[in-house]
């Protein structure tokens, strides 16, 4: 008798040092009490020790890493891929359109950050569309001293709808966990997904219409001969590059970058135009070696990070024959590899212990368990409202392979047809995008210099209230 009711206790315990977990990490980063990194690493540890399982913890780890290691290898390359292209100047037309667009006025700039973003995720990778979004828009936020937590939720929010696409990962998720067909899933999703796509950008103008109001408006000129009396040193984005000399390397932040940082970068101007890293005549390779690396990203002819590992090897080769400039350039992206493959590791401790110690799958079950009975067949609306808070805590392969098979289960017995359950369970996307165990996040807010916790106070109830208007016009439409 006592020893199943310590059966009993057992998994409610695991559920609820889950939840605290998770709870505490979540406190001390919007706090500010710990770094992103140390959080990541000793919570986890530490309760992994609560739960008499710290004999493992070597284990977990080492399973988590192994995990995640292919995507940070992606991340590592895919970092320095684009740091040279910045280099060579094949954004630089980007980010001159973008300012004739935005004419220093805030309320464009941000309403021209989320399509930006939006347009960019198209090729359905969260941290190719953060560093572009961020290399691209990042000199105007600094120019005209704007909030970059607007940046970086906006951005966040607009890459979160467009990860809905098949190719994004959450759609082919869905459909291999139930067994369908991921066009049938998606495509009735679309007219939502549009919906909750005009809510981003709409939520961008409010916001950039909040910003003009603080700032005012300024013409282009007007921008640039402040910013030319102002200013005294120009940075590249992105590739932590003082001047136009090329010569000396200035890190460019992490999630770690604090008030001192901000002071620092009073001097950024942009992409200097005369640096020296450009290659004006190697600029239609570079566009082609990009549209290439992004086409078989998308038919996956080979796994990302041995594509972007190919297309960064290339890149320096081409673009910087000579050995010392190419050790130079890695050198420039030194901070931001390491800032953001560390972040990865470190959350690899995170999401190790909740897997292993088997935490995970007690909230899961906890979770379902929780469903009033008469909500069964509403069991499609439970799904979406709970994929916001579900992929927020845990990865999309916990929440699509782990918990979504068990709600369609219990969908289908209260006649909720599996295609139903699979698009109810994709509206969360907005939210999950700027979860802590996403690495992308990472790099939006290392690029952005934007410490983690004040990104996701800011993010969280935006991107919940994106997620709510793409369920509300499922539900309208009919596909949920």
């Amino acid at each position: 008798m006592g020893c199943s009711r310590a059966n009993v206790r057992y998994p409610l315990m695991l559920t609820i040092l889950g939840f605290a977990m998770i709870a505490t990490f979540l406190v001390l980063i919007m706090l500010k009490k710990m770094s992103p990194i140390a959080a990541l690493v000793l919570i986890p540890a530490l309760f992994c020790v609560f739960v008499g399982k710290g004999a493992h913890l070597g284990d977990y780890v080492i399973d988590g890493v192994s995990s995640l290691a292919p995507t940070a290898a992606m991340l590592m390359f895919a970092i320095v891929y684009f740091g040279v292209m910045i280099d060579v100047g094949l954004f630089d037309p980007i980010v001159r359109g973008i300012l004739r667009f935005c004419r220093a006025d805030p309320m464009r700039i941000v309403v021209g950050t989320a399509l930006l973003a939006a347009i960019v995720s198209l090729d359905g990778d969260g941290s190719t569309t953060f560093m572009i979004t961020v290399s691209a828009m990042y000199p105007l936020y600094k120019r005209l001293k704007m909030s970059l937590v607007v940046m970086t939720g906006v951005a966040a929010m607009a890459n979160g709808v467009m990860n809905t696409l098949p190719w994004g990962g959450p759609t082919a998720r869905a459909a291999t966990a139930l067994e369908l067909d991921a066009s049938d899933i998606f495509v009735p999703m679309i007219p939502a997904l549009l919906v909750g796509l005009l809510g981003v950008v709409v939520l961008a103008y409010v916001l950039g219409l909040r910003e003009r109001r603080r700032l005012g408006v300024l013409t282009l000129d007007e921008a640039l001969v402040k910013e030319e009396a102002e200013e005294t040193e120009t940075v590249l984005v992105g590739a932590g590059f003082a001047g136009g000399s090329g010569k000396g390397a200035r890190p460019t932040g992490g999630s770690g970058a604090g008030p001192d940082a901000d002071a620092q970068d009073d001097d950024f101007q942009g992409l200097d135009p005369n640096r020296a890293t450009l290659r004006p005549r190697l600029y239609w390779f570079n566009a082609l070696l990009t549209v290439a690396l992004l086409t078989a990203m998308i038919m996956e002819l080979l796994p990302i990070p041995v594509l972007f590992l190919l297309g960064a090897a290339l890149a320096l080769s081409v673009n910087f024959p000579h050995i010392p400039d190419q050790k130079a350039r890695l050198a420039a992206h030194a901070d931001n590899v390491l800032n953001v493959s560390g972040m990865v590791f470190a959350a690899a401790v995170f999401t190790g212990v909740l897997q292993g110690t088997g935490m995970v799958d007690h909230m899961a079950e906890w979770m379902v368990d929780v469903i009033p009975e008469g909500m069964g067949p509403h069991m499609a609306l439970v799904t979406g409202l709970l994929s916001l808070p579900l992929t927020y805590f845990m990865s999309n392969d916990g929440f699509y392979f782990g918990v979504l098979p068990v709600l369609a289960e219990a969908g289908a017995a209260h006649g909720v047809s599996p295609l139903e359950m699979a698009r109810a369970s994709l509206v969360g996307q907005p939210l999950h995008m700027s979860s802590p165990l996403v690495p992308a996040v990472y790099v939006l807010v290392g690029m952005a210099r934007v410490e983690f916790g004040d990104h996701t106070r800011f993010v969280v109830k935006w991107a919940a209230a994106i997620c709510l208007v793409i369920l509300a016009a499922g539900i309208l439409f009919g596909t949920i």
